[in-house]
């Protein structure tokens, strides 16, 4: 399985910003997926997290309300639109996917998110 983020770029507080994560590959291996990002000198964090069918949503509580993820399996994408951006928002995305067997994780390479004030 490969994924690639895109979508990222410098935008100012309070302005959206929509991430595709695209998929390829063994994508029928694909079971949950989920967005974390990584701010300088910190560590890796949740997001979001989607269910297979897109039923069932978690997030991360510094974004309820203001992000939403979603996917469309026919195109084996997922999505992460991201309204009201706070500079604190400002990271570096990566999107997850896990299989169904539980027993590998794949990563994409991030795309630079940027929020000014």
């Amino acid at each position: 399985v490969q994924l690639v983020e895109s979508g990222g770029g410098s935008v100012q507080a309070g302005n959206p910003l929509r991430l595709p994560c695209a998929a390829s590959g063994s994508t029928f291996s694909i079971n949950a997926m989920g967005w974390y990002r990584q701010a300088p000198g910190k560590q890796r964090e949740l997001v979001a997290t989607i269910a297979t069918n897109g039923g069932s949503t978690n997030y991360a509580d510094s974004v309820k309300g203001r992000f939403t993820i979603s996917r469309d399996n026919a195109k084996n994408t997922m999505y992460l639109q991201m309204n009201s951006l706070k500079p604190e928002d400002t990271a570096v995305y990566y999107c997850k996917a896990t299989t169904y067997s539980g027993l590998y994780n794949y990563w994409g390479q991030g795309t630079q998110v940027s929020v000014s004030s």
